[in-house]
């Protein structure tokens, strides 16, 4: 028996345990790439439009970070500057999640040793793990291409786009096989995986920032960080400009050695071990760890204080960049008046306030789908059941970490409201603007909390599928709130989104009633979940 026997079958197993969260990824990605270039198209209608357009992102310094370096006034080459690190980011986290959960997560919930007692080789769960992910970032890739020409680029420059993607899926599925080997834990070895992300998209952001614009005004040459991070290289690779397809060398330099690493370390460790082994704790638990209120307070502080921290320093930076908005006047009237369709009359800073203030509130999402989903991996690894043999009540449970995700969430964009005004201010902008941008976060608490209460409910009626349901509900707030006004979806579609009830303040003048109607639903929810939960079994197998 070799260390491969086994793999096939693994494979197979796999990608039928996948095939509904991996079809949703799939689709969501398409989408999006759909989406951006229908938006490119509908912003820029003619050449003077798009070189406008490029000269103030290869201009602007905060473009440059969050969207990264100009590449030309094609609009293919627009579209992908405008679309890749969102893309990015979503495929590196599908493929690192993807190799996780069929290597950490089986060794954590001890389906590795069942599988590991019969006729397996000792890297076939790895290799099917990464086997899979490189179907999910192959079928990712020929979605980019068939997109990207069904919409009239070209095809050599898709090409490259595609190879950029996979790449960087890849890229990130590697790592996550070297974090697999580290951590205990699932959750530690997504952590990590996410750390990278972090690092990656940071030494992209700096050397782009800092990088110099090209004689021809439309091109940024990036600084020396950009290349160090494998985020950059997607942008570099210059789809629909420079067609450099020696970056994805890089991208099969880096995944063959950190494979390489994975697999020594693999032969080294014992399974459900790892390099980072678990901190042995005080042998007397505190007092606040007595209540299940305290004990869901410490599971969820760390990802409070990431979100927290994360989501402020966006909403500053935002916040900054509100006082430069008049300049999208001569880079894209289509969009201003896109825009101030969407809100007429009203002052085109606060618009702009609104609209970014919505998508952060969305992505701070994340943070209430992650505690409330969090309640789902204590039941499927076994820790709840324990803590509800004692006098603990089921109600008592759930209550405390929808407690926790709800405050949190509150407290995560109160955050973000204040060090939006805090840029605002520092970009030269006077206080009432300022608290405007205050406005604008906090408004959508309670339609964050009425998306975290159909969570729970799905966690209380629909355990296995909860993450799915969860993550997809929140993929199509994002899609709504980013697109689907000006893709003109029918107000039936969009209504779907709890997000589209929420007064744009300060665009438009604050009115109760929508939020009264919101909160109401989410107690409607929260109880109906509270309910089902109490008479359900626990659903231990993942």
């Amino acid at each position: 028996m070799s260390a491969w026997t086994g793999t096939p079958r693994l494979v197979r197993l796999a990608l039928r345990r996948d095939r509904v969260i991996l079809t949703v990824w799939l689709v969501a990605i398409s989408g999006l790439i759909y989406g951006v270039i229908s938006a490119e198209v509908a912003l820029y209608v003619d050449e003077a439009q798009r070189l406008a357009g490029a000269s103030f992102g290869a201009q602007n310094v905060m473009a440059r970070i969050f969207d990264g370096p100009a590449s030309g006034t094609s609009l293919g080459a627009m579209s992908w500057v405008e679309a890749y690190i969102v893309l990015a980011v979503l495929v590196a986290i599908m493929s690192g999640q993807a190799v996780v959960r069929h290597t950490r997560l089986d060794e954590e919930t001890g389906r590795a040793e069942m599988i590991e007692s019969s006729v397996v080789g000792r890297h076939a769960r790895l290799t099917a793990a990464l086997v899979v992910a490189a179907i999910a970032n192959a079928v990712v890739a020929l979605a980019t291409t068939l997109v990207m020409v069904g919409s009239g680029l070209d095809l050599r420059g898709s090409l490259v786009a595609s190879m950029a993607m996979a790449g960087v899926g890849m890229t990130f599925a590697s790592v996550a096989a070297l974090t697999s080997q580290v951590s205990t834990t699932q959750r530690g070895a997504n952590g990590l995986v996410a750390l990278v992300i972090g690092v990656a998209f940071f030494l992209r952001a700096v050397g782009d920032a800092l990088g110099t614009v090209g004689p021809n005004g439309v091109e940024v040459i990036s600084l020396w960080p950009s290349w160090l991070s494998p985020l950059g290289w997607g942008h570099q690779a210059r789809p629909f400009y420079q067609d450099n397809w020696e970056i994805g060398l890089l991208y099969l330099g880096l995944s063959a050695v950190l494979i390489g690493i994975a697999y020594r370390l693999s032969r080294a460790r014992d399974l459900g071990a790892g390099l980072l082994q678990d901190k042995v704790g005080s042998d007397r638990a505190s007092s606040s760890l007595l209540s299940p209120l305290g004990l869901a307070l410490r599971i969820h502080r760390g990802g409070l204080l990431a979100w927290g921290i994360g989501m402020s320093v966006m909403a500053y930076a935002f916040g900054i960049v509100g006082r430069s908005v008049d300049d999208f006047e001569e880079v894209s009237p289509q969009f201003v008046e896109f825009l101030e369709d969407l809100y007429p009359g009203a002052d085109l800073i606060d618009i702009f306030s609104t609209f970014l203030m919505a998508m952060l509130a969305i992505a701070a999402a994340g943070f209430t789908l992650q505690a409330l989903l969090r309640m789902r991996a204590e039941e499927a690894s076994g820790r709840l059941e324990p803590i509800l043999a004692t006098a603990v009540d089921r109600r008592v449970w759930l209550a405390s970490h929808g407690v926790i995700a709800g405050v949190g969430t509150a407290a995560i964009l109160g955050a973000m409201g204040m060090a939006g005004m805090l840029g605002y201010l520092t970009g030269g902008g006077d206080l009432a603007g300022g608290w405007g941008q205050f406005q604008a976060a906090v408004v959508f608490i309670p339609s964050v909390l009425t998306l975290g209460a159909f969570v729970l409910l799905a966690f209380a009626l629909l355990p296995r599928w909860a993450s799915l349901i969860g993550w997809g509900a929140l993929v199509m707030s994002l899609v709504m709130g980013q697109l689907g006004e000006l893709l003109k979806f029918p107000q039936a579609v969009l209504n779907a989104s709890p997000f589209t009830h929420a007064p744009k303040v300060p665009a438009e003048a604050f009115t109760a009633l929508p939020l009264i109607i919101l909160l109401v639903c989410a107690a409607g929810l929260s109880s109906l979940a509270v309910w089902r939960f109490r008479q359900r079994d626990l659903a231990i197998a993942a």
